[in-house]
């Protein structure tokens, strides 16, 4: 395979694992888990070096995204917002946002405005009231 076939071919595969967490996100069935589990071991088959030491980058990427998308918790939604801001497909993107019900950024603490204290009086001379 030349190496422009073998570029298109990897960003083909990448797409199907990105699009078979979707469809896990959507579903949460086990048969789509092990589907995106089976996409990251074959990526992670091409991604081997030279001297034959195991790649499992996307294996364990993806028992990690499963898993954060069981639990749900502060630590889960932010692997979930490390892998979003991973892709670069601005629609896939916002596809797992919504699906995943998150947003990239963990959105900012909501803060409550003191009331000031007014003194409506302050500054106004004090009046006496004199009986004539």
């Amino acid at each position: 395979m030349d190496s422009q076939g073998s570029v298109e071919w990897q960003t083909r595969l990448l797409r199907a694992w990105h699009l078979g967490i979707l469809r896990f996100v959507l579903t949460l069935d086990n048969a789509d888990r092990l589907n995106v589990l089976a996409i990251a071991n074959e990526i992670d088959r091409f991604g081997r070096c030279e001297d034959n030491t195991d790649f499992a980058f996307f294996r364990r990427t993806s028992s990690e995204l499963c898993a954060a998308i069981f639990e749900r918790t502060e630590s889960s939604n932010a692997i979930l917002r490390q892998y979003l801001a991973r892709i670069d497909n601005v629609r896939l993107q916002h596809a797992l946002m919504a699906a995943l019900d998150t947003e990239l950024h963990e959105p900012a603490p909501v803060k409550k405005r003191s009331k000031p204290t007014i003194d409506l009086w302050k500054g106004l001379p004090i009046r006496v009231n004199a009986e004539h």
